[in-house]
């Protein structure tokens, strides 16, 4: 099997030759793909939370149900975010195209075996171990595409690479309609299938070649993220981050729960939880392309501010106006549009705030240390939100409110619109 190998030049902008043309296509498949992957299994749990806690838990207790499973979720972001920071120090330190194989192989196998679990403790181990994988992903592939293309091409590129989640979505939706009458056994189990496609990966991408003139000379660390010269890049994109991620997740990890309440006895639950997912997540598409287009004609603050709102604004109509099921999938797209196409601020974003040396362990910080802070809106919604107004609506509207904190915070970023990717 051929190996591409770049040619030998530290700038993306200065090689026009057919090799490097292929060896661009096989970084960006290789990460968009993983991405995709990664977030199909991330997201497959919450589309199985109900039924797999009612069996481990044996209890159709909805109340019992949903704090049980936000707990599985606020263990997955934990790990997450961890294995992000963990596994982008280990790109910067080992590269980037041997430690994407290790993320998607840990994710795949791990999401695969969680069908196996017997009891509800072992289904929440085997989550948050495949959370390390799926944390990691994402600033290692990051940093691969950003580095393979030139600065003309690497928005859209970057753009196309954080869509990737809302297909990832998408396909969990997919598999969820099509396996999850069977079993939510079967829709774990159907997470193992990315790891059919690391061999692939691993025998035919090759490292930067800006990684690889920044290793011989130097060499990174977590300290240096933390530096006065990086410190408020880094502290900024965790706030960013974490506010357009809490706002969002309390929302997202409920909807499975209120869909079945608004479904009714005589309904189809998994039929209309699989259809709002796959209609928010298509809409999430032409989404990230917005936002793309949005930074070709605007710096990166006011992007996100603009990304922001709408996350806010159609977060609250979604939990404080809409009662019903037609109500809900009627909006679904317009939900979907803008809280999930507002995410491709960050492949624009991130990627531009560190140099070449750290560029991975500084994104993965910011994006995974965010994850981290997640946690706290799916146990927000179950445990405090419920209580206060016995609404799982209402409950999530409060997680909302954590976008107003992304919309203060971005302007205390660097802006690095039209700038060159630093080395």
């Amino acid at each position: 099997m051929t190996v591409y190998q770049p040619a030998s030049s530290a700038s993306p902008d200065a090689i026009v030759d057919k090799n490097y043309s292929k060896y661009q296509k096989l970084a960006f498949w290789s990460a968009f793909l993983g991405y995709v992957f990664d977030c199909m299994d991330l997201n497959i749990f919450t589309l199985v939370l109900v039924p797999s806690m009612r069996d481990l838990l044996q209890t159709t207790d909805a109340k019992l149900i949903q704090q049980a499973g936000s707990i599985v979720i606020a263990v997955k972001l934990v790990c997450w975010g961890v294995g992000g920071v963990l596994f982008g120090m280990a790109a910067d330190r080992f590269g980037r195209a041997r430690t994407l194989v290790m993320t998607i192989l840990i994710y795949a196998v791990f999401t695969g075996i969680s069908a196996l679990a017997q009891d509800w403790w072992q289904l929440v181990a085997l989550q948050g171990v495949a959370a390390f994988g799926i944390g990691g992903e994402w600033a290692v592939g990051a940093a691969l595409v950003a580095e393979a293309l030139s600065d003309r091409k690497r928005d859209w590129a970057m753009g196309l690479v954080q869509s990737s989640f809302a297909i990832g979505f998408l396909m969990a939706a997919i598999v969820n309609l099509l396996l999850g009458p069977y079993s939510w056994r079967w829709v774990l189990a159907f997470g193992l299938l990315p790891a059919l496609w690391v061999l692939m990966i691993r025998s035919q991408v090759p490292e930067s070649d800006r990684w690889k003139s920044v290793r011989a000379s130097t060499q990174g660390s977590i300290i240096d993220v933390l530096r006065p010269g990086l410190r408020r890049s880094t502290i900024v994109g965790i706030i960013i981050a974490a506010a357009m991620m809490i706002g969002s997740w309390g929302g997202i990890t409920l909807l499975p729960s209120w869909i079945r309440q608004l479904t009714g006895a005589n309904g189809d639950p998994v039929a209309n939880t699989s259809f709002a997912f796959i209609v928010m997540m298509a809409a999430g598409i032409p989404g990230y392309a917005a936002v793309v287009l949005g930074g070709k004609i605007m710096g990166r603050r006011p992007l996100y501010f603009l990304c922001a709102l709408g996350g806010l604004l159609v977060s609250l109509y979604m939990f404080l106006v809409i009662e019903t099921l037609d109500d809900l999938l009627r909006f679904a797209p317009i939900y979907g549009f803008f809280v999930m196409g507002g995410f491709g601020i960050f492949g624009l974003y991130l990627p531009e705030l560190f140099p070449t040396r750290v560029r991975a362990t500084g994104q993965g910080i910011c994006y995974n240390v965010s994850r981290a802070l997640t946690a706290i809106g799916p146990l927000i919604v179950a445990y405090f939100g419920l209580a206060a107004f016995g609404s799982l609506p209402h409950a999530a509207a409060i997680t909302a409110i954590a976008y107003a904190v992304g919309l203060i915070a971005i302007w205390f970023g660097p802006e690095t619109w039209r700038k060159p990717l630093a080395d």
